[in-house]
């Protein structure tokens, strides 16, 4: 049985160049596992499908211990950072077009505070000193906010000299 294999392999080898050459470790593992079985039939078998039998009868410590799961444990591992506790807090300003602002504060799921009133001017000045990407926008909601009540005094200040004026025709 073993001379057929090695053989075999001497005669691939020889009819393809490019095929390496059986080692002679790999030639010795053959031989052993061939003698140690009593027949040359199931010799042939075992070196092509091994039984239960000849996987029970070669030892556990072949097998790879399995990795166990997790992170491993010991000094070279632990973390040294600095474990810091964020803290989830929602503001919310909104804002009408006629310039009125409304903050809303969450902590978490809990509302702190709901519904506080905030001068634009306010607005404007926290929205610059948090970043000017937001100041930009802002500022453009509130100089809308400040020509549409320019536009509103200007159209009640007219209306206001008309009254005047017809009070002064029914005084006269």
């Amino acid at each position: 049985m073993t001379v057929d294999v090695l053989t075999h392999d001497e005669e691939t080898a020889s009819a393809t160049p490019e095929a390496p050459a059986v080692a002679t470790d790999e030639a010795t593992t053959v031989t052993e596992s061939a003698s140690t079985s009593s027949e040359g039939a199931a010799a042939s078998s075992e070196a092509a499908a091994p039984s239960e039998d000849s996987a029970s009868a070669e030892p556990a410590a072949e097998e790879a211990p399995k990795p166990k799961r997790g992170r491993p444990k010991g000094a070279a591992t632990a973390s040294t950072a600095k474990k810091t506790r964020t803290v989830e807090l929602i503001l919310t300003v909104t804002g009408t077009a006629d310039g009125e602002w409304q903050a809303e504060l969450k902590n978490g799921s809990k509302w702190v505070a709901k519904g506080l009133e905030i001068p634009a001017a306010a607005v404007s000045r926290a929205a610059k000193e948090l970043h000017a990407d937001l100041s930009g926008p802002i500022d453009e909601v509130i100089n809308q906010a400040r020509e549409a009540q320019a536009a509103k005094v200007a159209a009640l200040e007219a209306e206001l000299e008309k009254a005047k004026q017809a009070l002064a025709e029914l005084d006269a």
